[in-house]
């Protein structure tokens, strides 16, 4: 390796840089395993952290509380989307005469792309954020060592119970985030573009697939579950002051995000297909 390094050093470099970034990903993943296997331990010994972490990511905490948390966040997300879609889907139809199947397009994209993936986006840049910012504040302030000092065990406390809290939150979260998209879409055709409401709502409940909507919300909960873990992860292991937070929830936001596109592009492709199970004819 001396040898190596003297006479070949960028590539001793790369070497290192590769070996580090494998050890990396390794820690991630064995801290994602002790975070997932911890967490029937951390309901049945902290049902009241649980339950306090499940309140904070719906509604906030602090100036978060006064408009209602995640919940109103991820929830005016989506009404916008949910309109972007009718607008942009009634402009591009009517184009080839077809305006009618706007409601085709809400239930199509809404269930199976927008509306996940703005929560999941939404849920990172709220909740995910703040749990990264947590962690981190407690790791540089000794908090986390002040546990385990008093054989308070940390993941199963402070991580498990948010990764629970997260998976559980996200369900009637993601209920009112599709509603309002849906609400939303159906105003801007019918209202704002004058379409006929028997129209939509003929072409929207004919193309609303009951087990696309099962299979969104399954989305939603994969995404919940791998956005709590990267922000736990980051901030568990922040480490520099107030400086290292900061970068900590950068870092766990620019993953966060990359892993919410990853999920909606490996269950759309494992699901339905390249085709995307889907054939219009006539």
């Amino acid at each position: 390796m001396a040898l190596m390094t003297g006479r070949f050093p960028r590539t001793a470099r790369r070497l290192g840089k590769t070996s580090k970034s494998i050890d990396k990903l390794g820690e991630q993943a064995l801290f994602f395993a002790r975070a997932l296997g911890t967490m029937p331990r951390a309901v049945m010994h902290y049902p009241k952290e649980t339950v306090r972490l499940i309140a904070e990511i719906s509604m906030g905490t602090g100036a978060l509380a006064v408009i209602g948390g995640t919940v109103v966040i991820v929830g005016f997300l989506t009404l916008f989307t949910g309109g972007i879609i009718a607008v942009q889907g009634f402009s591009s139809l009517g184009n080839i005469g077809v305006e009618a199947l706007t409601g085709f397009f809400a239930a199509f994209i809404n269930v199976r792309i927008a509306a996940p993936t703005i929560a999941g986006i939404g849920l990172a840049a709220t909740i995910g954020a703040g749990s990264t910012a947590q962690l981190g504040a407690m790791r540089v302030s000794e908090e986390i060592d002040a546990l385990e000092t008093m054989a308070i065990p940390s993941i199963p406390y402070l991580v498990s119970t948010r990764v629970m809290a997260g998976m559980i939150a996200i369900i009637p979260l993601y209920s009112l985030a599709v509603i309002a998209s849906f609400i939303a879409s159906r105003f801007a055709t019918v209202v704002l573009y004058g379409q006929s409401a028997g129209v939509y709502d003929h072409y929207f409940s004919t193309f609303l697939i009951p087990t696309d909507i099962l299979w969104s919300f399954v989305q939603a909960i994969v995404m919940a579950v791998a956005v709590m873990l990267i922000h736990t992860y980051y901030g568990f292991n922040a480490s520099g002051g107030p400086v290292g937070v900061g970068v900590a929830v950068g870092n766990a936001v620019r993953a966060s995000l990359i892993a919410v596109v990853t999920v909606t592009l490996l269950i759309s492709l494992a699901v339905y297909g390249t085709s995307g199970n889907f054939n219009l004819s006539g």
